[in-house]
């Protein structure tokens, strides 16, 4: 009995290595052709504030608060050119002058016209008090006998037409100064002045050019074109269908398009009282947000394209969820699923119900729990419920 059990023992032996090698290699091939474990990024529920926006359909554009595309008065020739584009004014400031030989000439004639009247009427007045004396003696005489009634009444008539004629002077000489007045106001009309402190954006004429005021219901370019950029805000069409949800003094965020990175706070200052009819299938409202701050830092120039997000509704504190980790659920619009990561790896489907959301975060109402991990790379083949995955490990920068 005892040889047999050792050849046995010592077949098995022998054959041990060979049994282990078998066991080696179908481990190895299994390994190496088993399904390789989904890499997909992870992100846990948290805690914080989820706000509504509405965000403008079209590019906004940044504009001045006050803009004047400026025309002289009068049409003439120019003559004078006194500032260049991209320069600094004052209010008041005189920007350009017509040709105005003719009117300063009237406005010459005038003063001497005036000049003329005002010693017409020294003349006039002083003859007027020697016959009002005359008078006054005649008077004296006539009690004392010495001239006779007619000859007093001669007097006092001829001391009245001197009054009279003193009376005439002055009126000329108001004559006079409204003759200057008008020549001055003509005068007035050959100059461009600015309305208020800005800074010139473009003139339309040359010295020698012509120019002329903008008759009614034909468009002439502007002589001048002056933008106060001491104060500037956004314009920018609101859909239609979110114009319900914007209100005067809701907040905003403004970005820029030609300063990359930065946000700047406004405020919604003016909703247009009616729907702009540009485009029949995207009727909007043009909403203005006005800057909270203005970015002297920046170099913030009119015309900058823009785009602003208006506030409308916020909630703080609640469970939260990248917008994109959502998928399409059954019923309402409020359920959507998820794809929740197990602790043994397999993802599975999870119904939650959502509140206030933007493109950003989305308030979870129901169905997940602060701490949570969910699937945010929804776009890797083979990510759904029942499959084992991996979390991805986030790169170092």
């Amino acid at each position: 009995m005892t040889l047999p059990s050792n050849a046995k023992r010592n077949t098995f032996i022998r054959y041990l290595p060979w049994l282990v090698g078998l066991v080696l290699l179908a481990l190895a091939a299994w390994y190496y052709t088993r399904p390789a474990l989904i890499s997909v990024q992870l992100v846990k529920v948290e805690r914080g504030v989820v706000e509504a926006m509405v965000n403008n359909t079209r590019a906004g554009t940044v504009k001045a608060c006050r803009r004047a595309k400026l025309s002289a008065p009068a049409g003439g020739q120019i003559s004078l050119l006194k500032v260049k584009k991209g320069q600094r004014v004052k209010a008041n400031q005189v920007l350009l002058e017509l040709w105005d030989k003719d009117l300063q000439a009237q406005e010459q004639l005038a003063r001497e016209q005036l000049a003329t009247a005002q010693t017409q009427q020294q003349q006039a007045c002083v003859q007027a008090d020697l016959a009002e004396k005359e008078a006054d003696r005649a008077r004296q005489l006539k009690e004392k006998g010495f001239i006779s009634a007619e000859a007093v009444d001669q007097r006092i008539s001829a001391a009245k037409v001197s009054r009279a004629g003193c009376e005439v002077a002055h009126s000329q000489i108001e004559q006079s100064k409204s003759r200057i007045a008008v020549a001055r106001a003509s005068l007035q009309r050959m100059e461009l002045s600015a309305p208020f402190d800005g800074i010139v954006a473009d003139i339309s004429g040359e010295l020698g050019e012509y120019a002329t005021p903008s008759p009614p219901g034909i468009l002439t370019l502007p002589a001048i074109d002056l933008i106060d950029d001491s104060c500037m805000y956004v314009s920018a069409p609101i859909d239609e269908v979110d114009a319900a949800n914007v209100k005067v003094g809701q907040d905003a965020r403004i970005t820029l398009d030609a300063i990359k990175g930065r946000t700047f706070a406004g405020k919604v200052k003016r909703i247009a009282p009616y729907v702009l009819e540009l485009e029949k299938q995207a009727r909007t409202v043009e909403v203005e947000v006005e800057f909270s701050q203005r970015p002297d830092a920046e170099n913030l120039l009119v015309g900058y394209s823009a785009d602003v997000e208006i506030v409308h509704n916020t909630h703080p504190n609640v469970l939260r969820i990248p917008t994109q980790t959502l998928l399409p659920g059954e019923g309402d619009q409020k359920t959507k699923r998820v794809l929740l990561y197990g602790s043994d790896g397999v993802l599975a489907d999870r119904s939650v119900t959502t509140g206030l959301a933007n493109w950003e975060h989305t308030e979870v109402a129901a169905g997940l729990n602060e701490g949570e991990q969910i699937v945010l790379s929804l776009d890797r083949a083979g990510a759904k419920a029942g499959a084992r995955v991996q979390p991805e490990v986030a790169k170092a920068r």
